[in-house]
This record gives C-alpha cells, sequence and structure tokens, in this order.
C-alpha cells in the first residue's frame, strides 16, 4: 500500500455508530494517531457545516458537506457548487405536489416549510433542527442553495426530480432524500480536494456506510466500506472492515499499519 497521506470520513454509521448517536474511544484515538503522523483527516458527510459535531480534542483538517457541494476548511471555501436556482424552484413546487415539507441548505442555515416524522427523525440524527421559513421561493432567489432534503420513499424518487435538469438525489436512510447538483457527491469533491492538496488517488483512503458513500470510495486508491454498510457500498468497496460497534476503522488502520 502506498504510503497514505489523507482519510476521507462519513459520519452517520461509520465515525458515529447509529445506535448509541456516538463515537467510540478507540475511534477518537485513532484520528489523534493519523494527526500525529500527519495524516490529513477529513469530515465528508451528507450533514450541513451546521450540522458537524464537535468530536473531543480532533480537529479535522477539511469538511466535505452537503454530499461534496461545500467544502471547507476552518478559515476558506475550498470547493462550492450549489443547486441552480431553476431547479431548486421545480423542486420546492414538485414537493408542493406532492404535499410534502422540505428543507433547503444554505452555507450557514437551513429553512424548512413544514414538518413530518420521518423529516423530524432525518435531523434528530444531528440534533440539529431547521428553522420554519414563509416563501423558501424567495429566499433561495438571494442564497446559495447547496442541498436540499425532504422525506421520501424510493418509489417517490420519479415525481420528486420530475423537470429537474440539473440535480439528483442521493440517500444514506430510506425515509427520506438529499438533493445535490446532477456533478455534485462526495467523489467529485474528493477529487477537487485532491488536486487542491496535490495528492494521487493512492494516497488516499475513505470510510463508508451508505450509498451516498459509493462515489466516495470510487474517488479514492483505497476505498473501505464499514461492516455495517449497505450491501450495494459492500459490493463496489476495496475492502470491508469490522462495523462501527466494533470499532471498525480503529482495528483496521492498526492490522495495516496506518496508525
Amino acid at each position: 500500500m502506498k504510503k497514505i497521506k489523507i482519510i476521507f470520513f462519513d459520519i452517520d454509521g461509520t465515525l458515529i455508530d447509529m445506535q448509541t448517536k456516538q463515537i467510540s474511544a478507540k475511534t477518537i484515538d485513532a484520528l489523534q494517531r493519523l494527526k500525529a503522523r500527519n495524516i490529513k483527516i477529513c469530515i465528508a458527510t451528507g450533514r450541513s457545516p451546521l450540522q458537524i459535531p464537535k468530536f473531543t480534542d480532533i480537529n479535522f483538517d477539511a469538511y466535505l458537506t452537503y454530499n461534496g457541494s461545500y467544502c471547507y476548511e476552518q478559515d476558506k471555501t475550498l470547493f462550492s457548487n450549489p443547486l441552480s436556482k431553476e431547479d431548486v424552484h421545480t423542486l420546492i413546487a414538485n414537493a408542493a405536489k406532492l404535499q410534502k415539507p422540505l428543507v433547503i441548505a444554505t452555507s450557514n442555515s437551513l429553512l424548512g416549510n413544514g414538518n413530518d416524522e420521518d423529516l423530524k427523525t432525518y435531523f434528530g440524527f444531528s440534533n440539529v433542527y431547521y428553522q420554519l421559513a414563509d416563501d423558501l421561493a424567495s429566499l433561495s432567489k438571494q442564497n446559495d442553495v447547496y442541498q436540499i432534503m425532504m422525506p421520501a420513499r424510493k418509489e417517490e424518487y420519479p415525481a420528486i426530480i420530475q423537470d429537474v435538469k440539473a440535480a439528483k438525489i442521493v440517500a444514506w436512510w430510506d425515509r427520506a432524500v438529499d438533493i445535490i447538483p446532477q456533478d455534485g457527491g462526495k467523489g467529485a469533491a474528493i477529487k477537487a480536494m485532491l488536486s487542491h492538496y496535490g495528492y494521487s488517488k493512492d494516497e488516499a483512503m475513505a470510510f463508508g456506510d451508505g450509498n451516498n458513500d459509493i462515489a466516495m470510495l470510487q474517488a479514492v486508491g483505497h476505498g473501505i466500506a464499514m461492516g455495517n454498510a449497505s450491501l450495494q457500498l459492500k459490493a463496489i468497496a476495496d475492502e470491508i472492515c469490522q462495523d462501527t460497534a466494533n470499532d471498525g476503522i480503529y482495528h483496521y488502520l492498526s492490522a495495516n499499519g496506518i496508525i
């Protein structure tokens, strides 16, 4: 294995166990050891910047949020890829036809036009909630929208993106969707990040568990699926580690001499 210089981590189901909603002490230890070896560690998540948890004694080098549509370091933006204004308008109209609430996500806000149990549960995973707003259409014209979140089941996907020109659905949960630019995703963002830092694909590794991590694992030289990952992600992964509840990240990195 070529020397690893950068590793990307999904949050939910990867760094954080979905049952306990906690990051384990061993995973924290693994991240600290990576930092001590000057290996860059980066978050790669569908969450917004407002939903990034504060991990004790860990400072990540970069954050890929909204499934890679908005990427930044602590003090500067590295990559920005918002949805088109036209598509945002169409998606708001489609959600209204389906009588579903949705949330628009800007770089510093989460604004929704209603509530339902699936949407509450979706945001409950991160314990960060959206503000209700009266006119999302007007607000979206004034701000870049990086992602739209709404409750949905798979059979509803075609109606959600009807007449949408340059956006796509990605999902890590079967009761809600994230909608991002068609040319977006964690994979595209990672390619931009590797170019920014001057690293090759073979010097990069990623850990994930959901279908929205497929492009991420394919964008690095070493794509690792958690033991609790979806079957689709496991099928394309280079390797599968133990699940999150059993400290899969720590044990994989230790066994392979990376920490």
